[in-house]
């Protein structure tokens, strides 16, 4: 058995959709990175590469390549899943935790549970997906970006 641990922040600004777990939430700022900023996705892509031992998001999808510019992150995931699928790795849970002041994501979540397992090729019961506020502290609660954290177990 792997453990790992991801975890990724983009800031809020505005000009294009706001997406996290490869769904369009409807907001009135998005979040601002080289590819979609889907900060979920973008952590556990960093908790299955730390798992598997094999580097990170920004070694295999580096923000000064051109051709990841707008990249949507669940085809980043998918690539990642190939990788530690060929090195004899199996995806036994993925839990997640979105960190957000707004906009509310509860009605969201299980969209997002769908949209990773179906990419990752589990099933939904193998992916946990849930939101939390920080009453308002810190950057995320002075509505200055999101963050996420991710934890996998391969097997």
């Amino acid at each position: 058995m792997r453990i790992g641990h991801g975890y990724d922040v983009h800031k809020l600004t505005e000009g294009r959709a706001l997406i996290l777990g490869g769904c369009k939430i409807p907001y009135n700022c998005c979040l601002l990175g080289h590819s979609d900023a889907d900060v979920l996705v973008h952590a556990i892509i960093d908790a299955l590469l730390g798992a598997a031992a094999i580097g990170d998001i920004g070694n295999m999808f580096p923000d000064t390549d051109s051709k990841f510019k707008n990249a949507n992150s669940l085809n980043l995931l998918d690539v990642v899943c190939k990788k530690i699928y060929s090195y004899g790795y199996k995806i036994s849970n993925i839990d997640s935790t979105i960190i957000a002041q707004a906009p509310k994501l509860k009605n969201f979540l299980p969209i997002m549970q769908n949209n990773i397992s179906n990419t990752c090729k589990i099933s939904k019961s193998q992916v946990s997906v849930k939101a939390t506020t920080e009453e308002f502290l810190g950057f995320t609660g002075r509505l200055e970006g999101i963050s996420a954290h991710a934890v996998c177990l391969l097997v």
